[in-house]
């Protein structure tokens, strides 16, 4: 794993879990990505997540969630912004992703949020994902 951009680890261990078909995935804890992980969970994109206390740091379990059929619930999940090319959005520029069927996940001065909170709050920051 490398350790120059902790949220694109995040979102491939998520994505690599859902092809696996796995029912949980671990990863390691920080306050942006429990903040992430709690957009994704209020979203409906993930079914729960747990920050747990292990030795020798903590870590988040994502329990990650699917279809009646078995499909995942999250098609794709991409990087929008990294650390040597941050991508910022103005509380105008936000778009609806896939007609509403998707999301952004912003990090504005009041916390990590979805494109549809910041609309509401009038609000823009740096666009950090995209869930389809």
């Amino acid at each position: 794993m490398s350790c120059t951009d902790p949220i694109a680890d995040m979102l491939t261990i998520i994505r690599n879990g859902l092809m696996a078909g796995k029912k949980a995935v671990t990863i390691k804890h920080s306050n942006l990505k429990t903040g992430i992980c709690q957009v994704l969970k209020d979203e409906g994109y993930i079914e729960r997540f747990d920050v747990l206390d292990t030795k020798p740091a903590r870590t988040i379990q994502v329990a990650l969630k699917y279809g009646p059929h078995g499909e995942a619930v999250i098609h794709t999940i991409e990087r929008n912004s990294t650390p040597g090319c941050r991508r910022y959005a103005g509380r105008g520029d936000l778009r609806p992703i896939i007609r509403g069927f998707g999301i952004s996940i912003l990090s504005t001065s009041k916390g990590i949020m979805s494109d549809r909170a910041c609309k509401k709050q009038n609000l823009g920051g740096e666009v950090l994902c995209t869930v389809k």
